[in-house]
């Protein structure tokens, strides 16, 4: 089958009508893939574009059918962890195939193994990375065996293969023989807050810079255990705060609780949005990312963004965000005793940063507006590859 996108013009852009399958929906409360997808998607829009996201009712507002210029199309599917997301891509990837769209653009590694889909129907098809989800703790044998299949369908099928960080680039390019121009590297972005003094993080017992904070999904891979282990160690009145929830880790969740029982300066908030959000970044001393394994850490952005000094592990994809940035630290990844020194080092030297310099960086490299130029770019690459295009 022929593709032949439509030849309608919003000011100079030709627009495309875009699907967009895999993340849980928006708007995002919680999930680095849906905040990504979120911010993309509204700008797309903004640029004369039609995007549709398709949503989880396990995740999104039931009676919510447009956001911010966004159409929202829910599809019912299974609270499972095994079932949930694999239900949920094939029923949205048949409805959408009735609806005719120019460009199928799958999230996720477990979504993207039905990305063929339209790809048998003629269609363009560009699948995001935002991490080797096969290597994540929380998969069985059945789980990682279809995510890896999911990589492979990806590797082979999609025309556009968009990767978060530079590491996962160089990984399809060299695993798969993909031409360097269909595998680009589009880096998460961040919005620029204006931080907020401390209100609502009282009512956790919490002040200015007396806290260390962990903000992320509790799941094995983020290695809040680790953090734990270590803060358990310390001498020191700073609290920690881990904030963040569950994803399909309820036994992982009852683990950290049980870790952190004897020590009530840890304190645990569940999943937090809104000013809530804002206050814990910008009030805390430290951000800490322990994690095993990333793609592009929004999290460590948006704690960079607001100037803060940080302590991450020493994988590539976070050591990438902190290069040339002063106020940042690392430790051996998964190293309980290293990362328990790093902190004990950071606490009792109280050194001065330059906030500013940090912010601007992260602004200049990081930027929402720039990841979608660079995807529109990619659109238009798409659009004029097609010979069938009308005059």
């Amino acid at each position: 089958m022929i593709l032949t996108f439509r030849n309608c013009n919003k000011g100079g852009v030709q627009t495309l009508k875009i699907a967009m399958i895999g993340q849980k929906g928006i708007p995002a409360s919680s999930g680095g893939v849906e905040k990504h997808v979120e911010e993309m998607a509204i700008r797309l829009v903004k640029q004369g574009h039609e995007v549709t996201i398709y949503c989880r009712n396990t995740y999104s507002q039931k009676k919510l059918r447009m956001y911010n210029g966004v159409n929202l199309i829910i599809i019912k599917t299974i609270n499972s962890k095994s079932l949930d997301a694999i239900i949920y891509t094939f029923k949205a990837t048949i409805h959408a195939l009735f609806l005719g769209f120019d460009v199928y653009h799958y999230h996720a590694l477990g979504p993207a193994s039905l990305c063929f889909i339209p790809k048998i129907f003629g269609k363009k098809v560009i699948m995001t990375v935002h991490g080797l989800d096969w290597q994540r703790e929380k998969w069985g044998v059945y789980g990682t065996t279809y995510l890896k299949f999911g990589e492979f369908i990806t590797g082979h099928f999609a025309d556009k293969i968009i990767s978060v960080s530079k590491q996962l680039k160089t990984y399809f390019i060299d695993k798969y023989q993909r031409n360097e121009a269909n595998v680009i590297y589009i880096p998460n972005g961040v919005t620029i807050e204006n931080g907020i003094e401390p209100n609502e993080i009282k009512e956790l017992g919490l002040n200015k810079n007396e806290y260390i904070l962990y903000l992320a999904r509790l799941v094995p891979e983020k290695g809040a255990h680790y953090l734990i282990e270590a803060y358990n160690k310390l001498y020191t009145d700073k609290k920690l705060v881990i904030a963040g929830g569950s994803s399909f880790s309820d036994e992982y969740v009852e683990k950290l609780n049980k870790q952190a029982s004897a020590n009530d300066k840890i304190i645990f908030t569940g999943n937090v949005s809104g000013n809530l959000l804002i206050e814990l970044y910008c009030n805390c001393f430290l951000y800490v990312l322990p994690s095993d394994i990333e793609g592009m850490p929004l999290t460590l952005l948006e704690a960079l963004s607001f100037g803060k000094q940080v302590l991450v592990s020493n994988i590539q994809e976070n050591l990438q965000v902190i290069e040339n940035i002063d106020n940042c630290y690392y430790f051996i990844k998964s190293d309980v005793y290293d990362l328990y020194n790093k902190m004990n080092f950071i606490i009792s030297q109280g050194k001065s940063y330059n906030i500013e310099a940090t912010i601007k960086i992260i602004e200049q490299q990081y930027s929402w507006e720039n990841a979608v130029l660079e995807y529109s770019k990619q659109l238009e690459i798409l659009r004029t590859e097609d010979n069938t295009i009308s005059q």
